[in-house]
């Protein structure tokens, strides 16, 4: 996608993506600033920022965890211990795009790209939970919808979702 440059996080724009997540995500679905922070230091190149050319700011990114786990439970969204940086499958924790990128395609080019680099380093799978509105949209990225989730992340109901690398 042209127009921005995709790469991992650095540890200075932990405000600049606390801030994206509280704009992306009602109250009770962001990741706390505490969270973020956690994640950004221990785990950066488990992020991948979409950062727009012209500005330099971060447009969108997505972030995970590694892990051996085959199913997504919420403690992952709060317990960076959780991550194992060689597991075979990584828990993507938020997709979030800036609503003046949306629409534009982003958003499929963040998880391609994530989904590349992934596979290069040999996982197994990727593993989400999305709202019941967004599951046509994670299907297309080519994720299979496993049903309900194991997961009342901000009092709501969530469908497992697994891209399969193998």
């Amino acid at each position: 996608m042209e127009g921005f440059i995709f790469r991992e996080i650095k540890r200075v724009e932990t405000e600049q993506a606390i801030a994206i997540e509280q704009i992306c995500f009602p109250p009770h679905e962001a990741c706390s600033a505490k969270a973020m922070t956690e994640r950004i230091l221990a785990a950066p190149e488990f992020f991948l920022a979409a950062v727009d050319e012209k500005t330099g700011k971060i447009a969108g990114f997505l972030n995970g965890v590694a892990t051996d786990e085959d199913s997504f439970r919420d403690e992952f969204f709060t317990d960076i211990g959780l991550h194992k940086e060689d597991g075979k499958h990584v828990m993507l924790l938020g997709l979030d795009v800036l609503p003046e990128y949306r629409g534009q395609g982003l958003a499929k080019s963040i998880v391609e790209k994530y989904v590349q680099r992934e596979c290069t380093k040999g996982r197994k799978a990727l593993i989400l939970t999305c709202l019941e509105e967004k599951v046509e949209m994670y299907k297309k990225m080519g994720f299979a919808d496993r049903g309900i989730a194991n997961s009342s992340w901000g009092s709501e109901e969530w469908h497992e979702m697994c891209y399969r690398i193998e």
